[in-house]
């Protein structure tokens, strides 16, 4: 007669527990505190029940880590088709204002949630060496993939001697790199050390002053903080600095524990977290600005309070966008329907989708100049994402818009696809870096 026991995760998961302590199974029957015997319905029940309600707390850990990193990468297509728009960064008018303002929550967002699932990672594996090694090994990776692969895709062109962008994604890989050594420490450690250098990151401005650095180690300094606007080494154009970007990564990653929390609470936890930051921010903020005085030709208070500095990002910054990010992610475990399930599959294969949506916007960029100008124009780009797109020629917001959903749309068949082979080639393991 054939024997029909549970999967070895299911098996695992209630002798780990407690809940029956055998070591194993075998045979027709279960090994139970030295007394063998077949299981009781009962006693099953209770088991089958522990581990498929363990089972939906992790996903629903995970859903929502997924659904907001998605989220984070849609809107991150706006500035980027913005950015090849020609349309300028911020603005006066509400509409070009809050069209790149949107964006601000993609980068804090991001690397926040990347230490939350360094975190999760290492709880699946249940090795701290093994996450280092992971972390390391994809940081590297993915500062190769900026100075090579998407600086091609940025720009069209292969003349590195005179361009290189010290981007998003080179920032995420040095954090990585850095956060494989920080792991070492306990998870609330690290998180702590992540907010004493997101709040206490003008340090790293006095150091190099109190060490007296010049030359090429205040030029190499660069690339931490900014200290002298120096020019950094081989020319390069450093959009993101490490500080505070590795205290955001750090943060996410104690943050992790509070998703450990049973549901109730954690939902608590969050929102006094994401409404005290957030309000935090407003009162500080108008406090900052209250203290000096208003030019003349100022814009409203409103977007004076919202316009903060970004690079390097500021602690205002950082509490005005990972503030309402993470009072959300009580609400993400909970979303359900069709557009959740589009943002879950971005938010899955988050670095397949940014490899993607570079050179397809630049594509779109392309073919619309093409189409409104009779040629394309390849010099407007050649040092994207700092195009030189003329006035005259800049696209409206419409267009900038519609270029934005088709490019979405398009993405979601592709990364929808690449979610699918993903899970049913597991024991690829290349592709958990990508």
């Amino acid at each position: 007669m054939e024997n029909n026991f549970p999967p070895v995760p299911f098996l695992e998961f209630f002798t780990n527990t407690g809940v029956l302590p055998f070591p194993g199974y075998g045979g027709s029957r279960y090994s139970c505190g030295g007394i063998e015997a077949s299981l009781h319905a009962a006693i099953v029940k209770r088991c089958i029940c522990l581990y498929l309600k363990e089972m939906n707390t992790n996903t629903t850990r995970w859903q929502s880590i997924d659904l907001l990193r998605g989220a984070i990468m849609v809107l991150m297509a706006i500035d980027h088709v913005r950015v090849y728009s020609g349309v300028p960064a911020g603005g006066v008018s509400p509409d070009i204002f809050f069209t790149r303002w949107v964006t601000n929550f993609c980068a804090p967002g991001f690397v926040f949630f990347t230490g939350t699932g360094a975190f999760l990672y290492g709880q699946k594996i249940g090795s701290k060496s093994r996450l280092a090694g992971y972390l390391l090994t994809r940081g590297l990776l993915l500062v190769l993939l900026e100075l090579t692969f998407i600086r091609a895709c940025w720009t069209f062109n292969f003349e590195y001697g005179k361009f290189l962008l010290a981007g998003v994604i080179w920032m995420l890989g040095w954090c990585m790199v850095l956060m494989a050594v920080l792991i070492r420490l306990r998870p609330v450690v690290v998180g702590a050390i992540g907010l004493f250098i997101i709040f206490g990151q003008q340090l790293f401005h006095v150091i190099p002053q109190s060490l007296g650095l010049h030359g090429a180690a205040g030029r190499w300094w660069e690339f931490i903080y900014p200290y002298a606007e120096q020019d950094p080494p081989f020319g390069m154009a450093i959009l993101y600095v490490l500080v505070p970007w590795i205290g955001v990564m750090a943060a996410g990653y104690g943050f992790g524990l509070i998703l450990q929390i049973p549901p109730a609470k954690r939902r608590k936890i969050c929102w006094a977290i994401g409404i005290s930051s957030s309000f935090i921010f407003i009162i500080a903020g108008s406090i900052v600005l209250l203290r000096q005085p208003a030019q003349t030709d100022a814009p409203p208070f409103i977007i004076r309070l919202l316009r903060q500095n970004k690079y390097p990002a500021s602690p205002l910054f950082l509490l005005m966008t990972l503030g309402p990010l993470i009072a959300l992610v009580p609400y993400a475990e909970q979303v359900k329907g069709w557009f959740a399930r589009v943002l879950v599959t971005f938010g899955r294969v988050p670095l397949f989708y940014y490899l993607l949506h570079i050179p397809l916007i630049h594509l779109s960029a392309l073919l619309v100049t093409f189409v409104r100008e009779g040629t394309v124009f390849p010099a407007w780009y050649a040092s994207a994402p700092f195009t030189s797109v003329p006035e005259g020629h800049q696209w409206g917001l419409g267009l900038l818009y519609f270029v934005f959903v088709m490019d979405v749309i398009i993405l979601y068949f592709l990364c929808r696809w690449y979610a699918r082979y993903k899970f049913a080639h597991p024991g690829q393991k290349w592709m958990k870096y990508i």
